[in-house]
């Protein structure tokens, strides 16, 4: 009896609290765990459908690109046959066609300047000077001797913003007032009269209009940057050249088509590959995408597949993405035939124009387009009804887990103040094992 109370009690150590504690509420939180681990699934979940919903995004972009009757699908091209004389650009609404322009001469800028002073800080008389612009009210510049040098002038002339630009200008001769017209052309023509004062005053270049012909139709502009001769088209005049009529060619630019029909592709594909990816099992790991069981995303996925598998009537044959050489993969996916595209962009691009535009709001673009509409809406759209449900299934595990916690605050202090106490009677054990060995001892003696 002896040795059985010395192997149980002889330590006096008592109890690790705190690991004992610890251990039991681990075995307690089971339930907690779990709910942690539905949240990090729900996380998962909502990363995935972010990111998809991202993509979806930029497809929605790439689609209206298409539908856009002023984008790239009638995007057009303007080339110089000599961009040194002209250059051309044109928009939307430019018409296919060639077109001959000659530049007889450019429009000029009207400028005056001045006699020449020893510097820019030289006095010279007072007086003043009529200046007008174009057809523009006169305006007087008086000069007095708060500003009878040319670098005051200068300043004083730019304050009244009367439609030129004073600067001074200087060479071997010395420093001269230079007045240059802000407009081009005969509406920017400066006139100087009325000088009384001590400077004098020369026309340098007078104002001139640009004169050219279209198509043999003589024209002018008071700027070399014209927009209205050929409706779509901006020409610069860049150098005359009577002699030299310049062809105008404006045509379709397939190059823009191919590329937006390309980013289409590329965006369309980043979507179903993000798709296809969360259905795809993993033998390795033994998993699917977070999202694998999720209904909406194969709604998602069914429909993103019909929109791209449309088709119209008609249109000489163009029905679909594939007879225009947008071919459909076996796994959803677009791949772009280079060859059959270009053969389509280059022999039937008003087909082609038709299928993704038609002649009203149909066809391919405003079909997908209105369709992206629904699936992305923020309030009916699949993938954020699902980010909907997700968020609240979130924030009641986020409620359970805090009060759970709240709970395992109070057992803990039960568990701790229970066993300190159970910890408290186990130190005293040595003292009452060796009271009862004394006890056991005198016993031992009167039987002997």
């Amino acid at each position: 009896m002896s040795s059985l109370f010395n192997s149980i009690f002889s330590s006096g150590s008592g109890i690790d609290v705190n690991a004992t504690v610890d251990q039991i509420l681990y075995a307690e939180r089971g339930p907690e765990r779990l709910m942690q681990t539905q949240q990090a699934v729900l996380n998962q979940q909502t990363s995935a459908l972010n990111s998809i919903n991202s993509n979806l995004t930029s497809l929605v972009d790439k689609v209206n690109a298409l539908k856009d009757i002023s984008g790239a699908i009638n995007a057009k091209i303007a080339t110089s046959s000599q961009p040194s004389i002209l250059s051309a650009s044109a928009d939307t609404t430019a018409t296919t066609a060639v077109h001959t322009v000659t530049v007889q001469n450019l429009a000029t800028v009207s400028t005056f300047y001045s006699n020449a002073l020893a510097s820019p800080d030289t006095s010279f008389g007072t007086g003043s000077f009529t200046l007008q612009v174009g057809d523009a009210s006169p305006v007087v510049v008086t000069i007095d001797s708060n500003n009878n040098t040319v670098s005051k002038l200068a300043m004083a002339i730019n304050n009244q913003k009367v439609g030129v630009t004073a600067s001074v200008i200087a060479d071997a001769n010395g420093s001269r007032l230079l007045l240059t017209s802000n407009s081009s052309g005969a509406p920017g023509q400066i006139a100087i009269s009325n000088n009384s004062s001590g400077l004098s005053l020369t026309q340098g270049t007078a104002g001139l209009n640009a004169s050219f012909t279209v198509d043999g139709v003589a024209m002018n502009s008071a700027s070399n940057l014209i927009s209205t001769a050929i409706p779509g088209v901006t020409m610069t005049l860049i150098s005359p050249a009577p002699s030299t009529p310049v062809t105008v060619t404006v045509s379709s630019n397939t190059t823009a088509v191919r590329q937006a029909v390309k980013d289409f592709v590329s965006a369309y594909d980043t979507v179903i590959a993000a798709i296809n990816a969360q259905f795809t099992y993993n033998t390795t790991s033994k998993t699917a995408g977070a999202l694998a069981g999720d209904s909406s995303l194969r709604s998602l996925q069914s429909n993103l597949l019909q929109d791209a598998a449309y088709s119209m009537d008609g249109n000489n044959g163009f029905v679909n993405l594939q007879s225009l050489g947008i071919e459909m993969q076996n796994d959803g996916t677009l791949k772009v035939n280079d060859t059959k595209l270009d053969e389509v962009l280059g022999n039937h691009l008003s087909d082609f124009q038709n299928f993704f535009q038609g002649l009203s709001p149909t066809g391919f673009a405003y079909n997908f387009s209105t369709d992206l509409g629904t699936l992305t809406s923020t309030t009916t759209g699949p993938l954020y009804v699902d980010l909907s449900g997700i968020k609240s299934t979130q924030d009641m595990l986020t409620k359970s887990i805090q009060d759970f916690e709240d709970r395992m605050a109070v057992r803990q202090k039960q568990l701790i103040d229970e066993y300190s106490r159970i910890d408290a009677v186990l130190r005293t054990f040595p003292t009452t094992m060796q009271q009862i060995q004394a006890e056991l001892g005198t016993l031992d003696q009167n039987k002997s």
